[in-house]
């Protein structure tokens, strides 16, 4: 019967689970490994009736529901797997701990069923590096999770993600100047360049990091696809939207001031920014050679820049 020779074909193959897969990294991961015949792909969601986790069920996955919080889950979740994408969402909760807690749970997990590469969503230990002069908690909770990885044993690479395209059309989209003639892109970064990528070229990276596990065990992989000024990043926006984009040359100070919910916390990140983590353009583009640039990703997101 066909359906007993599918079970065979994906019991051949090396099964992959994947957290977070209906979100924008978790998505973009499952749908890459899904273009390959050398992986299986076990799609964890908490509500596998959602539409985005019937579309990753249409697209060959199997959907499986999860929980960070619940051992029983995570166990089952990584149960027979070779590989496992781990993405944590600090977002969700605001909780440093938590996301600590979760991610220790997938790394005791992942020991103790033997499974043989993780790749972690992760980032720097911020206040550790800055000796406490900066905190950043949603990268610091990352670096902590990073080393409880590697200290306790577990075979893994961790994926240091660049600021993405995609926040220039919501968290950092430009806002409309006072005097109304211009828009304002307003982060704190002065001439200092940041690397960018857009979420949905992650995936192919991860994959090929999945393809060469002895390449990349045990290390830091910073993904970029390029680097460029806020300047350099409105002249582009600007370019694709006919609308005038300028750089208004915030301090870190006053976009600390600002007021909304974690401004200080945001100011405290791009202060980090502004010391050039390591992030590896070249690497990048070689673990996904169609990697777009800010001016190619704008050019395919027409509909995202009307809503600008």
């Amino acid at each position: 019967r066909s359906s007993d020779l599918t079970e065979r074909v994906m019991a051949a193959k090396k099964i992959i689970t994947v957290f977070g897969s209906t979100g924008a990294q978790g998505g973009s991961v499952v749908r890459a490994l899904l273009q390959t015949s050398d992986f299986a792909v076990r799609a964890i969601t908490r509500d596998i009736t959602r539409p985005a986790s019937v579309a990753l069920k249409d697209l060959g996955a199997t959907v499986v529901k999860g929980d960070l919080e619940s051992e029983k889950c995570v166990e089952e979740n990584l149960s027979g797997a070779y590989g496992v994408f781990l993405v944590t969402s600090f977002f969700e909760h605001f909780s440093k701990d938590k996301e600590i807690q979760q991610g220790k749970l997938v790394a005791d997990t992942a020991k103790r069923l033997g499974v043989k590469h993780v790749v972690f969503s992760g980032l720097e230990n911020v206040k550790a590096l800055t000796g406490g002069k900066l905190e950043v908690p949603h990268f610091d909770s990352k670096g902590e999770v990073e080393q409880y990885f590697w200290d306790i044993g577990v075979p893994m690479t961790s994926v240091r993600v660049s600021f993405y395209y995609e926040n220039f059309f919501s968290a950092t989209k430009p806002v409309k100047a006072p005097d109304g003639d211009h828009y304002n892109l307003a982060l704190p970064m002065g001439d200092t360049p940041m690397d960018g990528i857009s979420v949905a070229d992650i995936g192919p990276a991860v994959r090929s990091i999945f393809q060469s596990p002895d390449s990349f065990l045990g290390k830091p992989v910073g993904l970029s696809a390029e680097s460029m000024t806020v300047q350099q990043y409105a002249e582009i926006l600007s370019k694709h939207t006919g609308k005038k984009i300028l750089d208004p040359k915030i301090s870190l100070e006053s976009y600390g001031k600002l007021g909304f919910p974690g401004a200080e916390e945001l100011a405290n990140m791009f202060s980090f920014l502004c010391m050039r983590p390591d992030r590896n353009i070249k690497l990048t583009h070689q673990l996904n050679p169609k990697v777009r640039s800010f001016d190619q990703f704008l050019s395919e997101n027409k509909d995202a820049i009307k809503n600008l």
